[in-house]
């Protein structure tokens, strides 16, 4: 017997065979805590486990913090055996997302729970109640927020740490979410990026094409950081642009791109980050990340104090791998050589600065073009995620 209140109110699973378990919907500033912290105790003997920050979580699920909730909205859930935390999940109505896709999609993310399904059926059953009162039709997921930021759900590659901005968990929540009724909605995949053992093409062919670039007044340069509100613009709009057409992608308004911005600037190395212009208006960019999860796997519970900060600002300059976070052109530019020139001048950078590895993520398995760039400079895919979806 089940009784699914509304998401203001205690809501009480008990499933027969157990212990009861009870959702409550995070209203206070212990219970989010207690929803960032859940993770740590859950990997506490998983070494392959990267906390995430503290104050970054805090702030990404706090209106008024982070421009998400502005126009939309988020329920986030802790689930209990009696006074012990057991599981969460989000729910999430993304009210830009269906606008942009004319969908009416609800989703989920920052699910985490013990290998129960008791624990995961009762997380479900709830977040679907919240869904439903919105009237949504569709439960998406995991996806925190939108395919902007985390997303997808590990299935292949346990064998190691996540890179930035990356998810993971452990391999029986597939099994959970697939009992919960959820199906395939789509795979991406990682690859990973040897330098030292890549198809030296783009590198070679780089000067060709630059030089045929240039004669169409297009040219390829470092961003500037000196004129960063400037630059971020620029790239906002190739990433508006350039991305509008692949599955789920939804518009960033200026307040998330410039918050996202100002995140990846306290980490952004300025020479893995390439602009592609045509006499001055902004045709398409290339990014990588340093892979600061070298950093975080570090500090415990993700708090900077009183020692994390300390290893964060000593440990960035030892950083080996980066993630090349996103390559993109402007549609009318395509097939022009730029994708190719930027791959190029990432590969030359990687290698003047001792690169040992690189990941190229995320990249849907369908995407044929991306898939086949990847493949044409020997990366190989060694991580396949997924995301899930049914009808509710």
């Amino acid at each position: 017997m089940e009784t699914l209140q509304t998401s203001q109110q205690t809501v009480h699973a008990s499933v027969s065979g157990g212990a009861a378990v009870t959702v409550i919907p995070v209203t206070t500033k212990k219970q989010l805590a207690q929803f960032i912290d859940f993770p740590h105790d859950l990997y506490k003997h998983d070494k392959n486990y990267v906390p995430e920050l503290f104050i970054a979580q805090r702030d990404l699920l706090s209106p008024g913090k982070h421009p998400f909730h502005e126009h939309s909205q988020l329920q986030a859930f802790l689930a209990l055996r009696g006074n012990k935390i057991v599981g969460r999940i989000a729910a999430i109505d993304n009210k830009n997302h269906n606008t942009f896709n004319k969908k009416n999609d609800g989703f989920f993310g920052f699910f985490e729970t013990i290998n129960d399904e008791k624990v995961s059926q009762a997380l479900f059953q709830t977040a679907t109640q919240w869904l439903k009162e919105r009237k949504l039709s569709t439960m998406i997921g995991p996806v925190n927020f939108s395919t902007n930021e985390t997303c997808g759900l590990l299935i292949e590659g346990f064998d190691g740490p996540p890179v930035i901005m990356m998810p993971y968990n452990p391999p029986y929540y597939g099994k959970l979410i697939e009992q919960a009724g959820l199906q395939e909605h789509v795979s991406l995949l990682a690859y990973k990026i040897i330098p030292k053992y890549m198809n030296d093409r783009p590198f070679k062919i780089m000067n060709v094409l630059k030089e045929r670039l240039s004669r169409r007044n297009i040219t390829i340069r470092k961003v500037n950081v000196k004129n960063f509100n400037e630059e971020v613009k620029k790239i906002q709009f190739i990433y508006n642009s350039a991305w509008d057409k692949n599955l789920g992608f939804v518009p960033m308004t200026d307040k998330e791109f410039e918050y996202l911005a100002k995140d990846l600037k306290l980490i952004l190395d300025p020479d893995f980050c390439f602009l592609a212009e045509e006499e001055g208006r902004p045709v398409g960019f290339a990014l990588a990340l340093p892979d600061i999860n070298q950093i975080l796997i570090k500090i415990k519970r993700g708090r900077l104090l009183p020692t994390g900060i300390f290893k964060l600002l000593l440990g960035k300059k030892k950083i080996n791998g980066v993630r090349v976070l996103t390559l993109g052109v402007l549609e009318e530019y395509r097939k022009l050589g730029i994708d190719a020139c930027l791959y190029g001048e990432l590969m030359k950078t990687g290698r003047e600065k001792g690169i040992e590895y690189g990941e190229g993520s995320w990249i849907l398995e369908n995407n044929e073009l991306m898939n086949a760039a990847m493949k044409g400079i020997d990366a190989e895919p060694y991580r396949r995620y997924r995301i899930y979806e049914k009808d509710i």
